[in-house]
């Protein structure tokens, strides 16, 4: 079952999903889930990490998400990704370039990550992508991140993977991310085989404001 902090947003303003651990879910409908309790504005901005995921940005642009960043590994993926979601070039941002590389020019209200964090096998290359992402989040924004559960396989297609449960998640996001809710949920991948996904939604604390004498 999804796991929810203090602050929570109110169950009617979900979308009505599997919640039980170890259920059949879908990976869009989950995380559709958790940004649907973020309770942003149609107007906030949303990055996606995902490596263009075009379902996921379809159905915001469907929802009436009017300002959403999209960031591809490659210019071909960029110009496929145009391609089926350019009718919405009004309300759309493709970047190209590693997600561990990036200096982007705004702060965002939710960052979305499906599977790009889990890929990063060195320390260093974990340790940028946090710092990547403190720069782009606003003050109390949102990470709504899914990773390979704690008893996932080590490897997804050809490439290896690390693990994550919510404590080692939580760890990897540092001091300034609080978690607010988690579900580990039964995916099936394209090769058929099922596997446990985590699900995480953080939020970034506000900075401390120091008080004058």
């Amino acid at each position: 079952m999804i796991a929810r902090g203090d602050n929570r947003p109110g169950r009617d303003a979900l979308p009505s999903v599997a919640t039980h651990a170890g259920r059949h879910v879908s990976p869009l409908d989950r995380s559709l889930q958790l940004i649907m309790g973020c309770g942003l504005n149609r107007d906030d901005p949303i990055i996606d990490v995902s490596g263009g995921d075009a379902s996921l940005v379809g159905a915001l642009l469907l929802l009436g998400y009017t300002d959403v960043t999209v960031v591809q590994s490659s210019a071909v993926g960029c110009s496929a990704f145009l391609e089926r979601l350019g009718d919405w070039e009004s309300c759309l941002t493709v970047l190209t370039g590693d997600v561990t590389q990036l200096h982007l020019k705004r702060r965002f209200a939710l960052w979305h990550d499906r599977g790009s964090f889990c890929l990063l096998k060195y320390p260093e290359d974990r340790q940028r992508y946090v710092e990547v992402l403190e720069e782009a989040l606003r003050p109390e924004g949102h990470l709504v991140i899914a990773t390979i559960g704690p008893e996932g396989p080590q490897e997804y297609g050809s490439q290896r993977v690390r693990c994550y449960s919510q404590a080692t998640l939580t760890q990897e996001m540092g001091c300034r991310f609080e978690l607010a809710e988690h579900s580990l949920d039964l995916i099936e991948v394209p090769s058929g085989e099922h596997h446990h996904f985590l699900h995480c939604r953080f939020r970034r604390h506000a900075p401390h404001r120091t008080r004058s004498a």
